[in-house]
């Protein structure tokens, strides 16, 4: 089939400079001999108008130039539309591309797009919201929700407000249940992954895969906060291996394991982000994976 490709830009997405790379991309795809066409985001992230072009134009590609939030976006709206997507990633963290090997440089990343072949990555849903890649609830969600308030994004200032955020986090209340099973926690944060990044190299759940049809649960329990970052980083090193819940996990400064489903209850209200952006919390999240929900281009 002849490829036509709508590219998705997000002006607004990360640090990087968009006129240069819109110049790439037109340079490069008109070489190509590829049908094409470019048009910015939305704010308001429906994409309806997308769905119907798709079908009526037999639009074979979407490539968005942006971040997760984007992707997030997009591929949400696109559910059940026969199309393969691409990323050429310039957001602020742009961990789904990390997270499936998508190189960091655009020009890498647009021949990945023309050589390169789709395969199904899963995504998740928390109650009503869809997640393509990693939520979470608690410290790291308030520290999304400061991040996204910020004129000004990238890895400084993420660490930033990592380190501000750190002296003021404390605990919060969860009861977790899962099939036959359920145990109550006191954690720092939770984090419920398909992929294993954060973003920016932030490996927080080394054994993800986009693809397996799992889960990723990480919770990072209660314990002295000097030892918080030293278990976080054993966490990022993959030194923490998978587990399975044992009456000595009340032992452990951080629980690691898998799941295709889990409710959480939120006992004490603490934030929740959806890949990376802040959204309203509630008192208990239905987390269920969706298996092969969207075609992304990977090596």
């Amino acid at each position: 089939m002849e490829r036509k490709i709508v590219y998705l830009v997000n002006p607004i997405s990360g640090t990087a400079k968009k006129e240069g790379i819109k110049k790439l991309v037109e340079r490069e795809t008109s070489a190509q001999g590829i049908s094409y066409e470019m048009t910015n985001t939305n704010a308001t992230g429906n994409y309806d108008w997308l769905r119907d072009k798709v079908l009526a134009e037999k639009i074979t590609d979407i490539v968005i130039i942006g971040g997760d939030g984007t992707v997030n976006q997009v591929t949400r709206s696109l559910r059940n539309v026969s199309v393969q997507f691409g990323i050429i990633p310039v957001g602020s963290g742009n961990g789904l591309a990390l997270a499936a090997g998508i190189p960091s440089k655009p020009q890498q990343a647009l021949s990945l797009i023309f050589a390169g072949k789709a395969a199904p990555v899963d995504a998740f849903m928390v109650n009503n919201e869809y997640s393509c890649m990693l939520s979470g609830i608690g410290f790291d969600a308030q520290v999304a929700y400061d991040f996204s308030t910020k004129a000004t994004r990238g890895l400084f200032t993420y660490a930033q407000q990592s380190i501000l955020h750190y002296f003021k986090a404390h605990p919060y209340q969860f009861e977790i249940v899962l099939d036959n099973f359920s145990f109550f926690a006191e954690a720092f944060f939770i984090s419920i992954a398909n992929s294993n990044q954060f973003g920016n190299h932030f490996t927080i759940a080394p054994q993800a895969s986009l693809h397996d049809g799992l889960l990723d649960i990480v919770i990072a329990q209660k314990m002295n906060k000097a030892k918080l970052p030293f278990a976080i980083l054993r966490q990022i090193r993959g030194n923490n291996k998978l587990q399975q819940l044992v009456d000595d996990m009340g032992k452990k400064d951080i629980l690691y394991f898998q799941t295709p489903a889990l409710t959480i209850r939120n006992l004490k209200l603490a934030p929740l982000h959806i890949d990376g952006e802040p959204r309203e919390t509630a008192g208990e999240f239905n987390i269920k994976l969706l298996k092969d929900y969207f075609q992304l281009i990977q090596p």
